[in-house]
């Protein structure tokens, strides 16, 4: 009886062994497996935020340049426009040594408009500012008005051996005027106060009125009605 008894008794044990074993294989192979998933877990969020970081530092590297572009590009046009008027603006301006003057007769009887011509006879580029600053008479020491409407819109620089033209106003033609005859008269440029004695054409001279007289500025072409006046 007592080897009967003890049979069950060891079937027992090894059966409860048994199950204890099995039982930690299974909490193993669990656990192995939720530390592989957790493991997997957590290697994807790292990659997703290293691809995240890589994504933003790339877009980031991308906008810096071309915001460095723009900047560049905006900053030669700049620099462009800076030289243009740097270059207009350090050309000096014309002196009376620099030019010579000459008047002539512009379209036919009754002649009431000369055409100066200002050749730059320096050897290197001047600025003609302004307009000529005329007196048609020892009598009549005020300037000849100018005709701002004449006024060109950029600087007149003439390079060596160019000309520049002004319109000269001396009268309406009329029989009736209070003309003078004028055989000679005075120019003196803008930054110069030089004078500089201009003869005027023909053999008899002009028939100038001062009170009729008008000038336009200095321009690089002769404008042919643009300076009507």
């Amino acid at each position: 009886m007592n080897t009967l008894m003890r049979r069950p008794a060891l079937l027992a044990v090894a059966g409860a062994a048994l199950a204890l074993s099995l039982t930690a294989c299974q909490g193993g192979k669990d656990s192995n497996a939720s530390t592989s998933a957790s493991e997997s877990a957590a290697a994807g969020k790292t990659d997703g935020a290293s691809e995240t970081a890589e994504t933003t530092d790339s877009a980031g590297s991308t906008g810096s340049q071309g915001s460095s572009a723009s900047s560049d590009s905006s900053g030669s046009t700049d620099s462009s426009g800076s030289t243009g008027g740097q270059a207009a603006g350090s050309t000096p301006v014309c002196k009376a040594g620099d030019v010579t003057i000459t008047a002539a007769t512009q379209d036919g009887p009754p002649y009431t408009h000369l055409v100066l011509t200002a050749k730059n006879t320096s050897g290197h580029s001047c600025r003609l500012a302004g307009f000529p600053h005329v007196q048609l008479l020892e009598s009549h020491k005020q300037d000849v008005p100018a005709v701002a409407k004449s006024k060109p819109a950029a600087p007149v620089v003439i390079s060596a051996g160019a000309p520049a033209y002004a319109l000269l106003k001396v009268s309406d033609g009329g029989v009736d005027e209070d003309n003078e005859p004028v055989s000679a008269f005075s120019v003196t440029l803008e930054g110069d106060s030089t004078v500089i004695a201009v003869s005027a054409p023909g053999s008899d001279g002009i028939a100038a009125d001062p009170a009729k007289a008008l000038t336009g500025y200095w321009t690089p072409e002769l404008r042919n009605g643009a300076d009507d006046f």
